[in-house]
């Protein structure tokens, strides 16, 4: 027979027990959650972990923050409001710039905003927040924030009709200077694979890569544009990367002012970050993965 606690073990266990349950992360993604870099924060020049309370440090003195996503990861939905809440907590009042709103929608966004409008809803409406293409309940509580802080709120998107004309005409779009070799080859190596494999015809491929390079400086554009204040910016995981995402678009003076987080899930087999995280992001906030379909199952080549 096991012995009889007394009392006072009880307590004392039930404390601890209370203690590392408040301790554990809780995480929305179902996969992986015991992975050991599932919640660490790798700083990608010094080449070691560091706490989340270094992290809201390093983003409170950075005029720009960009928070890289994959869309569909609820964990980094809920990671990028923690962030956000750092900042106004730090005393930081910046704009809340997203790819989620498309550009050409920002004069109705602020025609709401200056009606008093404060429902999430309502601005989200107002900006033609794609509820089918996005997961509106994920960045819900991102503009919620934004409109109760009186954060400005940045469309940050190209238009589709831009987009459109640009994989069309497979041209650089007015004021882009023609993509080097090397950076061409990288990003039509991440369209096919982002394809299944599958090698899109040249002309498509072309009109792809220039419509990505049009985003990311329309982006760095309107970051570019904010006053002292600064911005987030929440993003596509590859738009925020130092190497050919948005920073590589800024002025150059302002790359300096930029804190590139990355939200990235763990990869099975892989217990170290890795090496050329370096020259991607300066912190890489690992997590478990998302549960998704097999993004080839139904995949239609454009």
């Amino acid at each position: 027979m096991y012995p009889i606690a007394r009392p006072a073990t009880r307590l004392a266990c039930a404390a601890l027990a209370l203690l590392l349950a408040a301790c554990a992360p809780t995480y929305l993604s179902p996969l992986q959650q015991d992975h050991p870099l599932a919640g660490r924060i790798w700083d990608t020049r010094a080449r070691m972990f560091v706490t989340r309370e270094a992290l809201f440090e390093r983003a409170a003195a950075a005029r720009f923050v960009m928070l890289g996503e994959a869309h569909d990861n609820p964990d980094h939905h809920r990671l990028q409001a923690e962030v956000l809440a750092a900042l106004r907590k730090a005393g930081r009042s910046p704009a809340l710039a997203m790819e989620q709103f498309d550009r050409e929608h920002q004069a109705a966004l602020d025609a709401a905003r200056a009606r008093g409008v404060r429902d999430p809803e309502r601005i989200a409406d107002a900006g033609r927040f794609d509820r089918k293409g996005w997961n509106w309940p994920q960045y819900r509580p991102l503009v919620q924030e934004a409109v109760a802080a009186s954060l400005p709120l940045l469309a940050a998107n190209l238009s589709r009709e831009d987009a459109r004309a640009l994989m069309k005409a497979g041209r650089p779009a007015a004021g882009l200077a023609p993509a080097p070799p090397a950076l061409r080859a990288s990003l039509e190596q991440d369209i096919v694979e982002g394809h299944c494999g599958h090698r899109p015809s040249a002309s498509v491929l072309a009109g792809m890569v220039e419509a990505q390079r049009a985003r990311d400086a329309q982006m760095a554009a309107v970051l570019a544009g904010t006053d002292a204040r600064g911005a987030v910016l929440i993003a596509g995981a590859g738009h925020t990367r130092h190497d050919r995402g948005v920073p590589a678009y800024l002025p150059a003076d302002l790359r300096r002012d930029v804190l590139a987080i990355g939200f990235l899930e763990v990869e099975a087999g892989r217990t170290e970050p890795r090496p050329e995280y370096a020259d991607l992001y300066d912190l890489v906030w690992f997590t478990p993965r998302a549960e998704r379909e097999d993004p080839c199952k139904n995949l239609r080549m454009p």
